[in-house]
C-alpha cells in the first residue's frame, strides 16, 4: 500500500522514488518538446532516455516500497527479493530503450534525419535538464544514505549518468552552432551506448541478488569472525552465506561443548543467532549445534583442528539424515 507520507523507512523511499518520477516527467516535457519542435536528434535521445527513467521510477515507487513490508503468510521470508526485481525491471527497460535510440541515431548519421535548427532554446532545455538531474541526484543520495536501497541507488545512478549523457547532447547540439550537424546524431549514438550499458550493469547487479549468489568474501569472513568471537565456539564447518534479495542469509554449523545442558546449548544459540542478525544486511539466520570433535558432514581435510569453515561435497550433504533437534532459529 502507497504511504509516501511521514517519517518511517517505506515513506521515505517512496518519496524519494515519487520525486523521481516527477523530476523525469518535467525533465521529458521541456526536453522532448524543444528536441522535436527543432528536430535535434540528441535532445530526443536524451528526452527518451528520462522515459525510461520515469518508467523505473514509477516501477520502484509502487513495487520497490514493498521490501519493507512484514513477513506474511504468502511471503514468510519477507519481501526483500521484490526490490531487485523492481530494479532489475528499471535495468530491462533501459536497454530497450537505449537499442530503440541508438537505431534512430545510426538512421540520422546516415542522413535519414534533417540536420536540426539553430536555437538558443536547445542549450537552455540541456542545461535546465542537467540542473534537474543534479538536483534529482542530491536529494536520492541524501535519502537512501541510511536507507541503503538498491533500487534508489539504481535511481541516484541513473540520474548521474543523465548528466553525462546530456553533456554529450549538449555538444551534439553545439555542432549544429559550428555548422557540424552530424555531431548532434553522433551525440545521440554515444548517448544510447551509455543508456544501454548502464541498463546491463543495473540488470546484472541484480540479478545477482536474485538467484541466490555468494556474497563477497569479506561478507563470509565477518560472519565467521562475529561466530568465533563467542568463547563457547569450539569449530565452525558447513557455512553457506548467500543473498535472500538485497539481504544475506547464513546457514552454518557450530562445533561446541557436547557436555553442556540443553538449556545452555539453547542460550548459546540463541546469542549466536542474535549477534550475526545484528550484522548489516543479514537477515536470516540458521545455526546448528554440534558436539565438538564428531566431525559430522565435514571433509577429510578439513578434520584438523576442529576450527574449519570448510564446506561439503554433494554427497556428503545428502547423506545420514540431518538431526536437527529445534535447533534451527528462524
Amino acid at each position: 500500500m502507497l504511504g509516501p507520507w511521514g517519517n518511517g523507512e517505506k515513506a521515505r523511499f517512496q518519496r524519494a522514488a515519487g520525486v523521481n518520477v516527477v523530476g523525469n516527467a518535467v525533465k521529458i516535457a521541456v526536453e522532448g518538446a524543444v528536441g522535436v519542435y527543432f528536430g535535434s536528434v540528441a535532445l530526443v535521445a536524451d528526452a527518451a532516455h528520462s522515459v525510461a527513467d520515469l518508467v523505473a521510477s514509477a516501477v520502484v515507487f509502487v513495487w520497490g516500497g514493498s521490501r519493507y513490508d512484514a513477513a506474511d503468510e504468502t511471503h514468510p521470508h519477507g519481501h526483500q527479493r521484490i526490490e531487485p526485481l523492481t530494479a532489475l525491471l528499471v535495468g530491462a527497460t533501459i536497454v530497450i530503450l537505449g537499442l530503440l535510440l541508438l537505431r534512430e541515431s545510426v538512421r540520422g548519421v546516415i542522413g535519414a534525419h534533417s540536420p536540426p535548427r539553430q536555437s538558443l532554446l536547445l542549450i537552455g532545455a540541456l542545461l535546465f535538464a542537467m540542473a534537474d538531474m543534479y538536483l534529482l541526484y542530491w536529494y536520492t543520495e541524501r535519502v537512501n544514505a541510511d536507507l541503503g536501497s538498491t533500487a534508489l541507488d539504481a535511481l541516484a545512478v541513473d540520474c548521474l549518468n543523465d548528466i553525462y549523457t546530456t553533456i554529450a547532447a549538449l555538444v551534439g547540439v553545439f555542432g549544429v552552432f559550428l555548422n557540424v550537424p552530424i555531431l548532434d546524431p553522433i551525440a545521440g549514438a554515444l548517448v544510447s551506448v551509455l543508456v544501454v550499458y548502464q541498463g546491463v550493469e543495473i540488470a546484472r547487479e541484480n540479478v545477482t541478488y536474485l538467484v541466490g549468489a555468494a556474497p563477497p568474501a569479506s561478507d563470509r569472513e565477518r560472519v565467521i569472525a562475529a561466530l568465533r568471537e563467542n568463547p563457547a565456539v569450539e569449530g565452525i564447518h558447513d557455512l553457506t552465506v548467500y543473498y535472500d534479495g538485497t539481504d544475506l542469509e547464513v546457514e552454518v554449523h557450530v562445533e561446541v561443548d557436547g557436555e553442556m545442558t540443553l538449556r545452555e546449548a539453547h542460550d548459546i544459540e540463541t546469542e549466536l543467532v542474535t549477534g550475526l542478525r545484528n550484522l548489516e544486511d543479514v537477515g536470516d539466520v540458521h545455526v546448528h549445534l554440534d558436539p565438538s570433535g564428531v566431525g559430522e558432514w565435514k571433509d577429510a581435510a578439513d578434520g584438523g583442528d576442529g576450527r574449519s569453515d570448510g564446506g561439503r561435497s554433494g554427497d556428503e550433504r545428502n547423506s545420514g539424515g540431518r538431526i536437527d533437534g529445534g535447533g534451527d532459529q528462524d
